[in-house]
């Protein structure tokens, strides 16, 4: 019988991670099954001991469960720490889960692997002080950049986020209305204002001359913050499917111990969308 993987959320329908852990499965020769798992809003916990007890070997875990797919695990990767937020849970021999959170290294890996961002001496905004922020933040710092700021509507929250890192890597905190003068070889989208087709309210001039724009967010046609970015002389504007995929990749890595190729399905995705 084929080892038992699944991504579990709610909403879940829509899930682009089966399609995503087929085509791994099947360029690599795991004998693995991959399926979709609607979370009870009342009993993720119950959701995910049943899988296991079945036996399942792993879940990606998506919103609205990742802060309790963290306090769930039995063990947690440094950067799940830190994130506060596990999308990945791994079964170990003795029946524990183990934690990760993998958004960060698919955000890092997307942006230098395949697109050849150079983050050595780079000045990086993240904008938002939310979930998806905590849990890029200790690969980003990681990378040897020179300086990352985190900007938030409220102030406070990426202050306190940015303390979290201080031991990490060079990060400070502030609020939007603090980033004039400043200027982001990279500048970081994630924030949800996407989902709203709007963007946070940053200077026009924040972006140096060459740099680049990420949302982490992605769309069928070119989100909010892309089309910002195209519009204020990014040289590159991407979203965030690349992320999708080589966060996944990751998952997939920890799990069977085989990395995929990530470029072809990528490119499969962007062709289907």
């Amino acid at each position: 019988m084929p080892d038992q993987y699944a991504v579990i959320g709610n909403p879940i329908a829509h899930s682009k991670s089966p399609a995503i852990h087929a085509e791994f499965a099947r360029q690599t020769a795991q004998d693995l099954e991959y399926g979709r798992i609607l979370g009870s809003l009342e009993d993720f916990a119950g959701d995910v001991r049943q899988f296991i007890s079945q036996g399942g070997q792993g879940l990606n875990v998506t919103v609205p469960f990742k802060e309790q797919a963290w306090a769930l695990a039995d063990q947690r990767s440094a950067r799940a720490e830190t994130a506060g937020a596990v999308n990945t849970l791994i079964r170990l021999e003795d029946g524990r889960l183990r934690g990760d959170n993998t958004d960060g290294v698919g955000l890092v890996r997307d942006l230098s692997a395949n697109h050849g961002f150079d983050f050595g001496g780079a000045r990086v905004l993240l904008l938002g002080a939310g979930g998806a922020s905590r849990g890029v933040l200790l690969p980003l710092l990681e990378t040897g950049l020179a300086e990352l700021v985190i900007a938030n509507r409220t102030a406070a929250k990426a202050v306190d986020l940015a303390a979290l890192g201080a031991r990490l890597g060079p990060v400070t905190g502030c609020g939007l209305d603090a980033l004039a003068d400043k200027r982001f070889d990279l500048i970081i989208n994630a924030t949800s204002a996407g989902l709203s087709d709007t963007v946070p309210a940053i200077p026009d001039d924040g972006l140096r001359p060459g740099g680049w724009t990420y949302d982490m967010l992605y769309g069928d046609q070119p989100t909010a913050f892309c089309r910002w970015g195209q519009d204020h002389g990014a040289s590159r504007a991407l979203d965030g499917l690349g992320m999708l995929v080589e966060q996944a990749a990751e998952s997939f890595w920890l799990w069977r111990g085989v990395r995929p190729e990530t470029t072809g399905v990528i490119k499969g995705l962007r062709g289907a969308s």
